[in-house]
């Protein structure tokens, strides 16, 4: 994983996290005045990774654990220990430190923080699939505002999560282009955020992993400066760990195109 400021901003309000033990992996993206932005992101990121650094009881419902829901919108309907409900409290979690911090200082009234996850399952514990080629992990991701993942499986490049913001609101509704959507003056505006709100609801998906997949989590300093073929370009030459040089490879590459915000990626590979 890399951040870089980018060629015109002097701070970065982005973050990157991972707990690779556990199979977490996190990118922010922080939104608000002065350095209100970069408190959100890393405090996000740390909040998240803590709620997942620890295992829960498979006997212990959602409700019960840390003596209240985990969901801010209502009793989450999994499992305790299922990857969803450990994500829904996650960024949860994340959004109560952001929201709560930014209530005690007026500097930071308002603050939030895009956020993108990856939750890799462990394989062993996992019952076989007869259909897959190779069995493989799942990969479950949590996503809140317009940072985004991508899969690059067999030289295509697929967005897996869908941006919230008014732009892709917009464009869903057929009121613009995909192209108009890219330039659009208001396309930073998102419509939902963790920590700018007493709650927040993330998009939760489980997705198959398989051997030679790569999995990029990248805030959108990058995807607004490189188009999905020069993703797929720069991700086509990776073979295998180590992952560094394609993570500098996208960020330079960006750079490259303008670099007028901050630039945050981080890759998974599959084995």
């Amino acid at each position: 994983m890399l951040s870089h400021p980018g060629r015109v901003r002097h701070l970065n309000q982005d973050a990157c996290a991972a707990l690779p033990e556990h199979g977490v992996f996190v990118v922010c993206d922080g939104v608000g005045g002065a350095a209100a932005g970069e408190v959100a992101s890393h405090l996000a990121a740390e909040a998240f990774l803590a709620s997942l650094a620890h295992p829960i009881h498979p006997g212990r419902t959602a409700k019960a654990v840390a003596g209240s829901a985990p969901a801010d919108n209502g009793p989450e309907p999994y499992p305790a220990n299922h990857p969803h409900a450990r994500l829904q409290r996650a960024v949860c979690a994340a959004n109560r430190a952001v929201f709560h911090r930014a209530q005690r200082a007026r500097a930071l009234r308002g603050m939030g923080t895009t956020l993108v996850a990856a939750l890799l399952e462990d394989a062993a514990l996992l019952p076989h699939d007869p259909s897959a080629a190779v069995p493989g992990p799942t990969l479950w991701l949590a996503h809140v505002g317009d940072s985004r993942c991508y899969l690059f499986r067999r030289g295509a490049l697929h967005l897996l999560t869908q941006d919230h913001s008014l732009v892709e609101e917009q464009f869903r509704a057929g009121l613009i282009s995909r192209l108009q959507a890219a330039t659009s003056p208001i396309r930073n505006i998102i419509t939902r955020a963790v920590g700018s709100q007493p709650s927040v609801e993330p998009d939760i998906a489980a997705h198959a992993a398989y051997p030679g997949d790569l999995f990029l989590l990248a805030s959108d300093g990058l995807s607004r400066e490189l188009d999905d073929d020069a993703i797929a370009r720069i991700l086509g030459r990776v073979s295998g760990p180590p992952l560094e040089p394609p993570c500098q490879a996208l960020v330079d590459a960006a750079n490259a195109h303008g670099g007028r915000d901050n630039i945050t990626v981080l890759l998974i590979a599959c084995l």
